[in-house]
C-alpha cells in the first residue's frame, strides 16, 4: 500500500528559480474535469499528476518532474488498479484491456522510470508504482514505435537528465478528439474511441538559465487499422490525416496546442519548423542491421540535436 501522504503530485517550481505551470485547458476541457474526493481536479501522485476526462476516462495530459541526481534504480512491479479518489464510472480499469481484440497495451502516459526518484530508496519505490493507476494509461499498440519512441523517452531520462543531473518538466498525453477512431469490441455495450495520436512536451533549463521547450508527436493509427483493433479511420480533418502512419514526428509546440485544446506552458522553443520532421530510422540515418540495443544507442546519440 502507498501512502497517501506522498502524493505530492507534480511542482511548478522544480526548475530552479522557474516556475513551469501545468497546461491550461479550454473552458469545454474544464467542464469535462473529473474531481477527486476532496473535489480536487489536478489528481496528484507522486512526482506526477495529471487531469482527467470525465466522457473520455482518460487523461488530458499528465504532468511529472524529473530529477537526474536523485534517480534510484528499483525493481519493475506491474499492479494495475483503479484510483478509489475519483468516481469508478471516469476510468476505465482491466475490462478495456481484456476482452476482445484489445490487442494492446496498457500504455503509461508518465513513464514508470521518469518518477522513480527521491531522498530514499522506498520513495523512488513508491513513485514507481504509483504510476500503475489506471488514471495514467491509454490503450496503446504493442509495437508503437517501440525503437524511437522508447528511445527517445530513454534519451531524455538517462542521457540528458540522469548524465546532466538536470532536473526536468514533461508533459504527456493523448489527444482527446471526436476525429478518434472506434474501438471494434463495445465496452458494456458502448463504442469507445481509442486514441490515435499522443504529444509529448519536454521543459527544460540550459545553461543561460532560460527555459527551453520541445514538442514530439507520435501516432498509432496504421498499426491499430492493420491489427482490426479499431473501425476503418474515416476522416475529412487534413490536419489530423497528416500523421495517419505509425511514426513519430518532432513537431511545433503550436500545432500540439492546436491538437490537443491545451495551452502548454511558455518557454523559448528549440524547434521552429513549419515542416514536422518525422523520427524515423531512415530520417536520422539509423542502419537498420544494427542490433536493437545499438539502435539505442545511435538514435540517443543522433537525437542530442533535436533536444539540446
Amino acid at each position: 500500500m502507498i501512502s497517501e501522504k506522498l502524493f505530492q503530485g507534480y511542482d511548478e517550481n522544480f526548475i530552479s528559480n522557474q516556475i513551469v505551470p501545468l497546461p491550461n485547458l479550454n473552458k469545454e476541457q474544464n467542464d469535462d474535469l473529473v474531481l477527486d474526493d476532496k473535489g480536487n481536479n489536478v489528481i496528484k501522485y507522486i512526482n506526477y499528476s495529471l487531469q482527467q476526462s470525465a466522457s473520455h476516462k482518460f487523461p488530458f495530459y499528465t504532468a511529472t518532474n524529473i530529477d537526474g541526481i536523485q534517480f534510484k534504480k528499483v525493481p519493475r512491479k506491474d499492479s494495475w488498479r483503479l484510483d478509489k479518489r475519483i468516481p469508478r464510472e471516469f476510468q476505465f480499469g482491466n475490462e478495456l484491456y481484456t476482452v476482445a481484440n484489445s490487442n494492446f497495451d496498457r500504455g503509461h502516459m508518465t513513464k514508470r522510470e521518469d518518477v522513480q526518484w527521491g531522498s530514499t530508496f522506498g520513495i523512488a519505490n513508491s513513485a514507481a508504482n504509483s504510476t500503475f493507476f489506471f488514471t495514467n494509461a491509454v490503450p496503446q499498440h504493442k509495437d508503437l514505435n517501440r525503437v524511437v519512441w522508447r528511445s527517445l523517452e530513454d534519451y531524455i531520462l538517462h542521457t540528458e537528465a540522469k548524465r546532466n543531473e538536470l532536473r526536468i518538466c514533461v508533459f504527456t498525453g493523448p489527444v482527446l478528439s471526436s476525429t478518434n477512431p472506434y474501438f471494434v469490441t463495445p465496452i458494456d455495450g458502448k463504442q469507445i474511441q481509442i486514441p490515435s495520436l499522443f504529444w509529448k512536451v519536454v521543459i527544460f533549463q540550459k545553461e543561460d538559465g532560460d527555459l527551453y521547450r520541445v514538442g514530439f508527436m507520435m501516432s498509432q493509427n496504421k498499426l491499430l487499422q492493420e491489427n482490426h483493433i479499431i473501425e476503418e479511420l474515416e476522416s475529412e480533418d487534413e490536419l489530423f490525416m497528416q500523421f495517419k502512419d505509425a511514426d513519430t514526428y518532432q513537431v511545433n509546440i503550436s500545432l500540439i496546442e492546436e491538437f490537443t485544446g491545451l495551452e502548454i506552458p511558455k518557454a523559448i522553443d528549440s524547434y521552429t519548423d513549419r515542416r514536422n520532421t518525422r523520427l524515423i530510422l531512415e530520417e536520422i540515418d539509423i542502419d537498420p542491421d544494427l542490433e536493437n540495443d545499438s539502435i539505442e544507442n545511435e538514435i540517443g546519440y543522433k537525437i542530442i540535436n533535436l533536444i539540446i
